[in-house]
């Protein structure tokens, strides 16, 4: 995602676009470097769902994502899937629920690890379902590789993991976690249209430090929306299972918002602690 954005806005400013990966903290690295950053427009950071849970997840953080970093334009969203083992004999969200209340404590729901979006999924869907299952954190690709196996038997990854899985019949994808249903898989329900009120999706945009001039994050804000409104952009997110999410700084800042609240009640809830 970045390295698309950063090749549009590099040839609409006419400025070149380094992306620079800053791995660990589950984000928290790269925030810091853009905190600590010069507020001229030249350093930016692409923020994904990651910050919103790392604001109750870390008891401690160098810096408070809410004031340090300045919101300038949602990039894309996509759905996570449900998805179980086909050992799994429910076909459906509530027969699931059933079974697993029928079973507590004996599913194992894989995640990317602790604290990551595909772990809040769940956690998300446990409080509001009352379910009991054992969440088994996974690093690297594993976690697909156990469902296949029948090592774990639910796990709610972005789209783009598991979307050829599901597609050959190797796996099955109970429901979508958005709010509406997703255009790559039409068939599939929503969590949500059984569990009123259920929605979790991974989304990337853009933020810059606290203090870059309004001048600065309106231009990039425009520019950003302008390729959101390009069909190759377009068409290059869909490839990977996301949808455009246009919208001014103001309204990636409530989503941010909106998230950091949500997220922040899940991670209490599931009594959830850094590893």
């Amino acid at each position: 995602m970045a390295r698309l954005m950063g090749q549009w806005l590099s040839e609409r400013l006419g400025q070149p676009f380094i992306i620079e990966n800053r791995p660990g903290g589950n984000s928290n690295i790269a925030t810091e470097a853009v905190v600590r950053a010069p507020p001229d427009g030249y350093t930016l950071l692409v923020v994904d769902t990651a910050p919103t849970i790392n604001a109750t997840y870390y008891s401690k953080l160098n810096f408070d994502f809410s004031r340090d970093i300045v919101p300038v334009a949602s990039i894309a969203g996509q759905t996570q899937i449900m998805e179980v083992n086909l050992s799994v004999p429910a076909k459906t969200v509530p027969e699931f629920i059933a079974y697993a209340k029928a079973n507590p404590g004996r599913l194992n729901m894989a995640s990317a690890g602790n604290g990551t979006t595909s772990h809040l999924a769940g956690e998300l869907f446990k409080m509001m379902t009352g379910v009991n299952m054992v969440h088994v954190p996974y690093r690297g690709g594993t976690a697909l590789t156990d469902l296949l196996a029948g090592q774990v038997q639910v796990f709610f990854p972005p789209m783009v993991v598991p979307i050829a899985q599901v597609k050959a019949g190797k796996l099955r994808a109970l429901a979508v976690t958005t709010a509406t249903r997703s255009e790559a898989l039409p068939d599939i329900p929503t969590v949500g249209e059984f569990v009123p009120g259920y929605e979790a999706s991974v989304w990337w945009g853009l933020g810059a430090p606290n203090g870059t001039p309004a001048e600065i994050i309106d231009k990039l804000n425009q520019e950003t929306n302008a390729a959101l409104a390009d069909p190759k952009i377009k068409g290059r997110m869909a490839e990977s299972g996301g949808n455009a999410l246009a919208g001014s700084p103001a309204d990636f800042g409530k989503l941010i918002a909106d998230e950091t609240e949500k997220w922040g009640k899940v991670v209490k809830f599931a009594g959830i602690k850094p590893e």
